[in-house]
């Protein structure tokens, strides 16, 4: 069974708890890292990745780079009830500074319902620097997801902004999967701080090579984007971002990325 079949079959691997809602809320949106080049008005980094085919079944190799933010090598193993992946690498915390860092990750089930749990340790320290559960429901037309995090004070890891005990719920709704047009929401409740909040956002696809994207959270920020893609290997995205809540000065934020996936 070659991965495609397989990834279809099995759960996936437990970073794909709520990853279709998260694709809708986050993804292209020019989300800036911890750690950035920066000239004049600009900050900018390069995101590379590679996925090695499979020299045993089942088995595949991952490698990420966000220059000059992270890296990591990961292995993943997937079967028809199982994936389990383990990674070594280097990310940014929130004092600008590369640690060494061992994540391990495993989910269990189906394609339809899994469960789930992840663990970070922070090598040189020789500590737990995130542990995660999560429940997944999926369908063609409908996903759903609940998740508890705990992430050490010591550092924030990237990608992961929750506090020491977060719970997150998202749900996603294909709409149109002609139009690719869906809708999607994440709610985040702190339980040591008794604050919630919520983002909503959606997408449509007003040609088949152009995609739009809007999202709005609890807080006023509102963000949009809008993504050509060119012979389904080069995507050009533009993105916006403004603070409606008055948190912050109304001036809105630009983004603009390019991608390329041979």
């Amino acid at each position: 069974m070659d991965i495609a079949k397989m990834s279809k079959s099995s759960p996936g691997c437990y970073f794909d708890i709520g990853k279709r809602a998260r694709d809708v809320l986050y993804k292209d949106y020019a989300e800036r890292p911890e750690m950035q080049f920066h000239y004049k008005y600009f900050d900018w980094n390069v995101d590379l990745s590679c996925e090695l085919e499979q020299a045993v079944q089942g088995l595949r190799t991952v490698l990420e780079c966000t220059v000059p933010d992270s890296g990591k090598v990961e292995l993943q193993y997937l079967n028809k009830y199982m994936g389990i992946t383990g990674s070594v690498g280097l990310l940014a915390n929130s004092e600008e500074e590369l640690v060494p860092a061992a994540t391990v990750s495993g989910l269990i089930g189906t394609s339809i319902v899994s469960l789930g749990g992840c663990v970070a340790l922070d090598i040189s320290s020789k500590a737990i620097e995130r542990l995660n559960a999560g429940l997944n429901l999926s369908s063609p037309y409908l996903a759903a997801s609940l998740t508890m995090g705990r992430v050490s004070p010591s550092h924030k890891m990237r990608g992961d902004e929750d506090k020491f005990d977060t719970l997150r719920g998202s749900f996603f709704v294909d709409v149109n999967p002609l139009t690719r047009s869906a809708i999607a929401a994440e709610v985040n409740h702190s339980l040591s701080e008794n604050v919630t909040s919520v983002t909503m956002g959606a997408q449509h696809a007003l040609l088949p090579s152009t995609l739009i994207k809007a999202r709005l959270d609890s807080y006023g920020k509102a963000g949009f984007l809008v993504q050509q893609d060119f012979w389904k290997k080069f995507y050009v995205t533009m993105a916006a971002e403004i603070d409606l809540g008055g948190r912050e000065e109304m001036i809105p934020k630009l983004g603009f990325s390019m991608a390329l996936c041979p």
